[in-house]
């Protein structure tokens, strides 16, 4: 049997899912309202319903685990509410306590940079706040784990809102401006 793979750049309002399969979210955006996916076709991961950016699919369950795991590397950009020193940076590079269903978790090492106004962004940027609410930072965190809302999560703790989270790169695959929200594209195989 051949599979199909697909690299979506999700926009914010949608559920990473294809079914709607719980009650109460009856007029959420699923992601077949932007492309006619196969049957057994499945998001690899999540990005919750505020977050956008690169998200895979497949009717490969044994890629969808591969990707999943901690072999493979996931790359976030974070505007977050305040200025983000490098110390900041650091607690959050070695790991912070953060909640996962009630219980605390102390999320694994990860690798954070501070970027710079210079930075160019793989997307397009829009503002998310009036600058009368303060200033905000930019943030890139590589991880090797996902836990439910981990980098939003991981931010707040150390008080600093996450504004925007868009997923860069999974593996060797990166977001490019080029490939605009809500655009699918069918490929041959995942580059990891």
């Amino acid at each position: 049997m051949s599979h199909q793979h697909f690299i979506l750049h999700k926009p914010t309002g949608y559920l990473s899912q294809l079914i709607n399969n719980q009650d109460r979210r009856k007029n959420k955006k699923l992601l077949t309202e932007l492309y006619a996916f196969p049957k057994g076709a499945m998001a690899i991961g999540r990005l919750d319903e505020k977050s956008e950016g690169l998200l895979l699919l497949t009717t490969d369950g044994k890629v969808s685990e591969f990707i999943r795991s901690n072999k493979i590397e996931k790359e976030y950009y974070a505007e977050v509410g305040g200025i983000v020193t490098n110390s900041i940076a650091q607690q959050l590079s070695d790991g912070v306590e953060i909640s996962i269903e009630g219980k605390s978790y102390q999320t694994k090492p990860c690798t954070v940079r501070v970027l710079s106004q210079q930075t160019q962004l793989p997307f397009e940027y829009k503002k998310m706040r009036h600058e009368g609410h303060g200033p905000s930072s930019w943030l890139s965190l590589t991880l090797r784990e996902g836990k439910y809302r981990q980098v939003r999560k991981m931010t707040s703790v150390l008080g600093f809102p996450c504004l925007r989270l868009v997923r860069v790169r999974i593996g060797k695959m990166l977001l490019t401006k080029e490939f605009r929200p809500g655009s699918v594209k069918e490929v041959e195989a995942f580059l990891t």
